[in-house]
């Protein structure tokens, strides 16, 4: 497994809050820095624009930096998902993310299965495999039937259990069902705090290491699912950091000090 750093781990950096927004640019020589070795440009829309030099300046940044880079959007009706194989194809990419839903369409398993069928096929010509991420507005059922349905080695699971929790489903559980087609893992901790008063809880993001997420279980059982393949399987870091009283330098501060550590902890953890 390599380890990596999602652009959401660069939420609120490239948000509009941000006096200056980091570029893609400066996204890649963070994780280079910070020693990651791939980079997943996930729900980035900017990068739809991108014409084929600066595609190709993205890809060569990346490959000069030692980045291998991964590519996430939303969505499966086939136009869509071509034009980012197209884009997969100029950046050299190998691991694409989806999920099942967007603002305007939500499909479901039954067309979400047709879909696919006319899409992955070209991404399996391609050497692209696609993954679906688990997360709250689709069961993990639902989502595995699609992946089943598919069934086509190209078409996986992209792994992040604390999404689901909004779903009632326990990512013990999440984890249990989907490491044998697990493809890719998102890599966030979460806990519950109490708000004020004992009124209810306030679900977020913490440090890794520091909430509910399993980490070592998590890869264990991914590992024992899939024994051939879990070396290609990349964890990425992300986080769900809320944004600081005291402001964007605050936020900002915190934001890398959570990458810098998890990072950290995952190459440790090798």
């Amino acid at each position: 497994m390599a380890y990596g750093i999602s652009t959401y781990a660069y939420f609120w950096r490239i948000s509009s809050r941000a006096p200056q927004p980091m570029s893609l640019t400066d996204m890649l020589r963070d994780t280079a820095r910070l020693g990651g070795q791939v980079f997943q440009i996930c729900d980035y829309a900017p990068i739809e624009s991108y014409e084929a030099a600066r595609l190709a300046d993205v890809r060569a940044t990346a490959r000069d930096l030692g980045l291998r880079l991964e590519l996430g959007t939303r969505g499966v009706r086939p136009a869509h998902l071509l034009k980012y194989l197209d884009i997969a194809g100029e950046l050299g990419v190998s691991l694409m993310r989806s999920m099942l839903n967007t603002t305007d369409h939500r499909p479901d398993s039954a067309e979400a299965v047709t879909l696919l069928k006319q899409t992955v096929p070209r991404y399996a010509d391609a050497g692209v495999t696609l993954g679906l991420e688990t997360y709250e507005q689709v069961s993990t059922e639902d989502l595995l039937t699609v992946v089943r349905g598919v069934d086509d080695p190209h078409l996986g699971v992209v792994l992040d259990p604390g999404n689901s929790v909004a779903r009632l489903e326990r990512p013990v559980d999440v984890v249990a069902a989907t490491a044998p087609y697990v493809v890719n893992i998102h890599v966030k901790d979460f806990a519950f705090t109490r708000r004020d008063g004992w009124v209810g809880f306030t679900y977020t993001g913490c440090p890794l290491g520091e909430g509910l997420l399993d980490h070592d279980g998590m890869i264990a059982a991914v590992r024992a699912a899939r024994p051939e393949d879990h070396g290609s399987i990349n964890q990425i870091v992300e986080h769900w950091l809320p944004w600081q009283d005291e402001g964007f330098d605050a936020t900002a501060q915190l934001e890398h000090q959570w990458t810098q550590h998890s990072i950290d902890t995952l190459l440790r953890s090798k």
